[in-house]
């Protein structure tokens, strides 16, 4: 089974990232225009958070909060569970649909410095891959 490292060798690596006092406006902008539902909230190059849609929808819509004033710390989810590049994208999805997450930043080296996201559409994407080579694979052989 593929890890996460491999998928984000094809996915990409990349991170979109707010700071703890940005406002929810413009964390929600950044969200639309990179067509993200998560991003990771950094303070001088540590993570600090993580605010994705969900938090946007309970914590500033349902409240009747302005988004424009409202700031990111109140909103974000401060206990981040992250993933290793080495973590296997079925362990990841365990750890996500075991805990309600959507998102799940990716960590490397030994500081645990956050490179990536990945989300569940990305997870089930690359299972839907993987069998499908397998079933390829699985044809040839039969066939010959």
């Amino acid at each position: 089974m593929q890890n996460i490292g491999q998928l984000l060798d094809i996915k990409g690596r990349g991170l979109w990232s707010v700071g703890p006092d940005d406002t929810v406006f413009s964390t929600i902008e950044l969200m639309a225009d990179k067509r993200v539902g998560a991003v990771v909230v950094l303070e001088e190059e540590k993570l600090v958070g993580i605010v994705s849609e969900r938090d946007y929808a309970r914590k500033v819509i349902l409240k009747h909060r302005a988004s424009r004033e409202t700031k990111v710390r109140e909103i974000m989810s401060d206990k981040v569970v992250c993933v290793h590049e080495c973590s296997t994208i079925n362990n990841c999805l365990t750890l996500m649909n075991g805990r309600g997450f959507r998102h799940l930043p990716v960590t490397e080296g030994e500081d645990n410095h956050p490179v990536a996201m990945v989300s569940v559409t990305d997870l089930v994407r690359a299972i839907i891959s993987n069998q499908r080579a397998e079933i390829e694979q699985l044809k040839h052989y039969i066939l010959g």
